[in-house]
């Protein structure tokens, strides 16, 4: 919904009305879904790269997360797709003879060469992180682990990125219903348990506190677990009808946007 996002973006003071960078030194996250429900997607993952270069520019950064619906297209789920989501990408080229692309119908070929591992879309995705840590605060679109840290947050970006690129597996951060992408456990019926496991993650980590989304919020931006984690995911879009709502993190200091 790229009004939504204009909205937003507008509310927190980071663009103007045309599309321009007025955020300054300002460090913007976007916590991923980009994709799905909506048929404004290309629109808005071009404008995020265009705002990510303008912020780069002006001292600040702007990053979009990889969010389970940006992994559910580059793996060729297309389950949320809306007609107007195959229409956006048909102009995207692609080899009338490649026999995975024939296996689908004629108007949804130029979505599939986008998203596949190694197609345009998915290439520009694999620049983005999966997770990430900004000042004290980290980042994830629905919830890092414990076992998680095994690996390491560079790790877990470095795979990802490769496989979108084509140049790798698909990693288990991916599939598992515990991934970095799916879990719910920060955003949805949190529990003490829950709790404490966060509590490890941010000691190990060395950091305050952990923003997600995934999980709707009727209500607006909350938090959990202490105000450590915080919900993000107010159903900005058309699709849900929420609200725009932008979270700031100004040193310790932690406050909702909007209404």
């Amino acid at each position: 919904d790229i009004r939504a996002v204009r909205a937003t973006l507008i509310l927190a003071e980071v663009i103007d009305e045309a599309d321009r960078w007025t955020g300054g030194d300002t460090i913007v996250v976007q916590v991923g879904d980009q994709l799905d429900r909506g048929d404004d997607e290309q629109e808005i993952v071009d404008l995020f790269e265009d705002l990510s270069d303008q912020a780069w520019a002006a001292g600040g950064g702007f990053f979009p997360l990889v969010g389970n619906h940006e992994t559910m297209n580059v793996g060729l789920n297309f389950g949320y797709v809306t007609a107007g989501g195959w229409l956006d990408f048909a102009d995207i080229p692609y080899d009338e003879g490649d026999p995975q692309l024939n296996l689908y119908p004629a108007e949804q070929r130029g979505r599939v060469a986008a998203m596949r591992p190694g197609g345009i879309y998915a290439r520009i995705f694999a620049e983005h992180n999966m997770v990430m840590i900004v000042g004290d605060t980290l980042f994830a679109h629905g919830g890092l682990l414990p076992q998680h840290l095994v690996m390491g947050l560079d790790e877990m970006n470095r795979r990802v990125q490769a496989w979108m690129r084509g140049e790798g597996p698909i990693p288990d951060t991916i599939n598992s219903a515990e991934g970095v992408v799916w879990n719910r456990f920060y955003s949805s019926g949190t529990s003490a348990m829950d709790c404490a496991r966060l509590s490890q993650v941010l000691s190990a980590l060395e950091v305050d506190r952990i923003v997600v989304a995934h999980t709707v919020q009727p209500q607006g931006i909350n938090s959990a677990c202490g105000e450590t984690a915080w919900r993000v995911d107010v159903g900005l879009s058309n699709h849900y009808g929420g609200r725009p709502q932008a979270l700031e993190i100004v040193g310790d200091a932690v406050r909702t946007l909007g209404p």
